[in-house]
């Protein structure tokens, strides 16, 4: 039988009158002649929970126990689903990450997948059983300890078996209906898009769209899954939701396909730092050791022998990223005059593939800012991304003059 995986988000299994209505959706399918793989995450706020319950127990957590507990989430949904469906006359059972197994490497509280081993639910499937209801976020490190794949990490699980089962599709329900040209909270004129390409999904979702995990979008990207986005509260069609695929598929690309916010940035520049070489490694090797996130990177030009450095970074990172390069200098790696952070900005991106055949992207972007009053202070670019760093008081603002400019209002 072809296999088609389907993952549920916390808000769609938040109650049990949701687990029964996703339970319907899945029967759908297999009605339909689909083996079929479904991913779940725990009910909303259950997961929040759990981490303040380990918080609140050691500050100073073994990452090893955080695991245990935080993925235990996963296990109840699954269970329930499981049951749910059982009581439809759908067979199905529900597998733990151990069970599968699906092997992870070590690191606790954000492991990455290493092999999802298809025999054990191939096996199943063959027996009769029609549903694999899978824990999502979880799997089993080669110690033998359960990790967890990070915030989000139930996209990837999703993903990743898609890939290892060769499904015909994943379908991943949340509670949006598809990916949209911007954020509707922002911009009430933002158009949901029946199909987006991969690379703009891994943009948008790694400048701030919320709808996709970036690391499930790298994957699906990798091994060429067809993802597709759903809301879990509608009434579905075959052609519903938002289709992520090949750009190959795509019969015309937008100039612009959307336009992306991250509000919670941070500017930081260290002021008359010496102009030699190694300097840029002296800086950020201990912002990488320290795990900050630097994004966005401007050297100024060279005066005298000293230029400025600045760099991007979460605003809840920025303590630290002072710290570690307070230290570098002490130690003497790096000498500056000043580190001056902003706390008070956000960044704004354009995407879309077809900039690539396209000119002038750049131009109108920056023109519809200064019509708007307002100023770039970070420009960072690629081949399907322009992205700035303005005050954050014009984020809305921003966003809705370059969602209009570039037309995304319209239907294409």
């Amino acid at each position: 039988m072809p296999v088609l995986v389907m993952k549920f988000g916390g808000t769609s299994v938040a109650t049990l009158d949701r687990i029964r209505r996703a339970a319907k959706r899945v029967g759908v399918e297999v009605a339909k002649g689909y083996d079929v793989i479904v991913i779940v995450s725990a009910m909303s706020g259950e997961t929040n929970k759990l981490v303040g319950f380990v918080e609140e127990t050691s500050p100073l957590f073994d990452a090893r126990e955080y695991d245990a507990v935080v993925s235990s989430g996963e296990n109840v949904t699954a269970g329930l689903m499981a049951l749910t469906l059982q009581e439809m006359d759908v067979p199905a059972r529900s597998w733990q990450g151990w069970q599968v197994p699906l092997v992870t490497t070590s690191q606790h509280s954000s492991a990455r997948i290493v092999d999802i081993p298809t025999d054990n639910i191939t096996r199943k499937f063959g027996e009769g059983m029609k549903v694999a209801v899978v824990a999502g976020f979880q799997g089993i490190s080669p110690e033998g300890r359960i990790t967890t794949l990070g915030r989000g990490g139930s996209d990837t699980t999703a993903v990743a078996f898609a890939a290892a089962f060769d499904a015909q599709r994943c379908d991943i329900y949340t509670d949006v209906d598809g990916v949209y040209t911007t954020d509707p909270r922002i911009c009430d004129k933002a158009r949901k898009l029946d199909k987006i390409a991969f690379e703009e999904m891994l943009e948008l979702a790694s400048l701030g769209a919320k709808v996709l995990q970036t690391r499930s979008v790298e994957l699906a990207m990798r091994y060429k899954v067809k993802l597709r986005v759903l809301s879990s509260f509608e009434e579905q069609s075959d052609e519903a939701g938002t289709l992520v695929c090949d750009e190959e598929e795509i019969m015309e690309l937008n100039v612009v396909s959307g336009v992306a916010h991250s509000r919670d940035e941070a500017k930081m520049t260290l002021v008359a730092v010496e102009d030699r070489p190694g300097i840029a490694a002296g800086i950020f090797t201990p912002l990488s050791e320290a795990g900050i996130n630097v994004d966005m990177i401007v050297q100024n030009i060279s005066d005298e022998g000293h230029t400025d450095m600045t760099f991007s970074c979460p605003v809840n990172q920025v303590a630290r990223a002072e710290k570690a390069l307070k230290a570098a200098m002490e130690a003497g790696s790096i000498a500056f005059s000043e580190l001056v952070a902003d706390t008070e900005v956000c960044k704004i991106s354009v995407v879309g593939i077809g900039m690539r055949s396209h000119t002038g992207v750049a131009a109108k972007m920056f023109k519809v800012l200064s019509e708007e009053g307002i100023n770039i202070k970070v420009i960072t670019t690629s081949e399907i991304k322009i992205s700035v760093l303005v005050e954050r008081k014009y984020m809305e603002l921003a966003v809705q003059a370059l969602h209009h400019a570039f037309d995304l209002d319209k239907a294409s």
